[in-house]
């Protein structure tokens, strides 16, 4: 739950996001989607309160937080080498084949995958962790639209079944046709729910 949230230029923002549904967010670029997901995810200064049912943000530590409420930039991090490194358990073992790799991808050097396919280990790495929230920023930007809506049927699922919380940016209004539960526009320094889009 967002409360009287201010983070940039934004100002003000109340919003409630229901557990297994997903609410996108689109707005003109610059309009402040990205540092909206990143102050949800304290990883930005920000005024008002964020809270995760009764728990709010500043009342636990940041890691914490983060491991709770994870978000999924449009251009995600890789911190080892090879991809196995990033996961840990039998999340391995356990990579859905909606992603589409073969069995020995946990032993690819990082370098090697390309940007849709280091976006699709970076919403299996999100999920692997047992997110109660997820912060999707554009995730399927760098798919063809094929695998687009694979992934969305996958995630979509992943969501419904683990009744996670989800804010996601999208720009593609099909795609927020297909799966979003309620629309939101940036509209200057506010947000403004878009009811022809629900």
């Amino acid at each position: 739950m967002l409360e009287s949230l201010s983070v940039g230029t934004l100002n003000n923002l109340s919003l409630t996001v229901p557990s297994g549904q997903v609410l996108c967010i689109s707005g003109p670029s610059g309009s402040g989607k990205s540092r909206l997901l990143r102050a949800v995810a304290d990883l930005e200064p920000h005024g008002g309160r964020v809270s995760l049912g009764d728990t709010a943000q500043f009342d636990v530590a940041a890691h914490t937080w983060r491991s709770r409420v994870v978000m999924v930039p449009a251009d995600s991090q890789w911190w080892f080498d090879d991809v196995g490194g990033h996961f840990s358990g039998d999340s391995a073992s356990r990579l859905p084949s909606a992603l589409g790799f073969p069995p020995g991808v946990m032993g690819w050097s990082v370098s090697r995958l390309s940007s849709g396919e280091r976006q699709r280990l970076a919403l299996w790495r999100a999920l692997a962790v047992q997110p109660e929230a997820l912060l999707l920023d554009e995730p399927t930007a760098n798919l063809d639209n094929d695998s687009t809506e694979v992934i969305e049927t996958w995630l979509l699922d992943e969501i419904r079944r683990r009744q996670i919380a989800v804010l996601w940016v999208a720009h593609d209004p099909a795609q927020i046709h297909r799966v979003a539960d309620a629309h939101y526009r940036i509209l200057g320094t506010r947000l403004e729910r878009d009811h022809g889009s629900d």
